[in-house]
């Protein structure tokens, strides 16, 4: 047999951690001494101690871990026990991914945020023909079904693009929203097309719009869209009709989101 502080230095548990394992019932000594309360444990459960180890590294919790310890010789059950931390710690990852890139981006955000302004500026865009499609999708990102129904029902049209060729989605929906969005994708073409189940040919009218232009990831574009809208309180404007980007440079042409060249475009009336 061996006391408390032996195996402690043969398991690398602390005695407290014992004491605490003991306490819960997921590791108790094989004998306490009644007249010194003295912990005494046994060889054979080293290897139960390093079975706890090993568990906690991988990332189970002691409640998950006394379960475990129950059915150790099942390998069944234990492939379930396996297949849920191995679910949980893939999720695990893909937030720590996405967090690591947000962090990224802030971190890029913060050194050029010196020297970084944006440049708001009234234009006009004249009235232009397009194909166009509103639907309704599950989010923002979702973004792309409505372009791929639009190059689905129209790949065999032969359309040719605008000279000024311009693809741009407007947001319809009068807030922000988490889930279904309701936006309108357009690109400008020349010719003359029959309309399709989603697919709609259609002139779009001139519009003014506080316009500014950046180049960059996605990640900034809210603080673009801020910018715009200072600008416009800061000059006595305020939007008219639902606002749109306009992707001069997209995924479509790039995989570099530095690279990526978007206009905000705010339709605007005098207040």
């Amino acid at each position: 047999m061996l006391k408390i502080g032996e195996f402690s230095k043969l398991s690398r548990i602390s005695v407290r951690m014992l004491r605490h394992y003991d306490e819960i019932g997921l590791l108790k000594p094989a004998k306490i001494d009644r007249f010194t309360d003295y912990r005494y444990y046994r060889e054979d459960q080293l290897p139960t101690a390093g079975r706890i180890a090993a568990l906690k590294e991988i990332g189970f919790s002691l409640a998950d871990i006394i379960r475990i310890l129950e059915v150790y010789d099942d390998r069944e059950q234990m492939e379930k026990f396996f297949s849920v931390r191995q679910q949980e710690l893939e999720s695990l990852s893909k937030d720590t991914e996405h967090k690591l890139t947000l962090l990224d981006a802030a971190r890029k955000q913060l050194r050029k945020e010196e020297d970084m302004s944006y440049n708001v500026s009234i234009k006009t865009i004249p009235e232009r023909y397009a194909a166009t499609a509103q639907m309704t999708i599950p989010r923002y990102e979702d973004e792309g079904i409505i372009w791929e129904k639009i190059t689905e029902e129209t790949s065999k049209m032969g359309i040719l693009e605008d000279d000024l060729c311009l693809c741009a989605v407007t947001y319809l929906d009068g807030e922000y929203k988490e889930e279904n969005v309701e936006m309108m994708a357009w690109k400008t073409v020349r010719g003359s097309y029959p309309d399709t189940e989603h697919v709609k040919f259609r002139t779009l009218p001139e519009v003014t719009v506080a316009s500014c232009t950046y180049q960059g990831s996605y990640s900034q574009i809210t603080d673009v869209y801020t910018a715009v809208i200072a600008w416009m309180d800061a000059n006595g404007y305020e939007p008219a009709e639902p606002m749109f980007n306009i992707y001069h440079v997209s995924p479509h042409e790039t995989q570099n989101p530095d690279e990526f060249v978007t206009e905000i475009c705010y339709p605007i009336k005098k207040k």
